[in-house]
């Protein structure tokens, strides 16, 4: 099935049958799921039902034992992370990943840099990523000062400077307070209204049902139903 649009964009992200062992433990079990642009998917689950392990093969930070990834009809599964990057597969991670040395606005012209525009489109893209996340008043403040909501939203602009077509959230209510919860799930309904596919995960499931258009459910190393 071709699911690439007449205007060349991927529009699905899908993997078929990952597993991954660590030692003699089974962490992720025949995972088949799948994101199209423009949706919010939840991947939930307790603690260690292996949704970051998941993740982590479906972006490229390590291979599975078994399975593929797909972007359309295209495997991606050997494809090295910084390629899926460029093919349009963002993700942010649990953990704190903004330059905590750097500002608000070096972090995400950093990302432009890398990518190759040039100094004034970086600037032009960089404003507007600002205003789109309302840290335009924070773009001189330095990583290291940020609350948890200020560094998320950070986090999600820096992602996006790279155009994805679909963006891995892993546990992005995680470490902030329940007021920065609620604006953090405005940016996540706004992805979607961007044409972005989204992936999230999360242990709170009420908190994640509500933004989702639909969900698996995990449980050790399994999706159920």
């Amino acid at each position: 099935m071709d699911t690439t649009a007449e205007d060349g964009r991927v529009n699905l992200l899908r993997s078929e049958g990952l597993v991954k062992r660590y030692r003699k433990r089974t962490v992720v079990n025949d995972v088949s799921v799948e994101v199209r642009r423009g949706e919010v998917v939840g991947l939930l689950g307790p603690n260690g039902a292996g949704k970051t392990t998941t993740f982590y093969m479906i972006v490229g930070m390590i291979r599975p034992e078994a399975g593929k990834v797909f972007l359309d009809d295209a495997e991606i599964t050997t494809t090295p992370m910084y390629r899926r990057a460029r093919l349009g597969v963002g993700y942010l991670p649990q953990e704190a990943s903004v330059y905590r040395k750097l500002t608000v606005e070096e972090n995400i012209l950093a990302v432009l840099q890398a990518m190759g525009f040039p100094a004034a489109e970086r600037k032009q893209r960089c404003d507007r990523l600002l205003q789109d996340f309302s840290i335009t008043h924070i773009a001189r403040s330095k990583g290291y000062m940020l609350s948890g909501g200020e560094r998320r939203r950070t986090e999600i602009a820096r992602a996006l400077a790279t155009e994805p077509g679909f963006i891995l959230l892993d546990e992005p209510f995680a470490g902030i307070d329940p007021i920065a919860v609620e604006e953090i799930m405005k940016i996540v309904s706004g992805l979607r209204d961007r044409g972005i596919g989204v992936l999230v995960t999360d242990h709170n499931v009420h908190e994640t049902l509500s933004i989702t258009d639909r969900a698996y459910l995990l449980f050790e190393g399994r999706i159920l139903g």
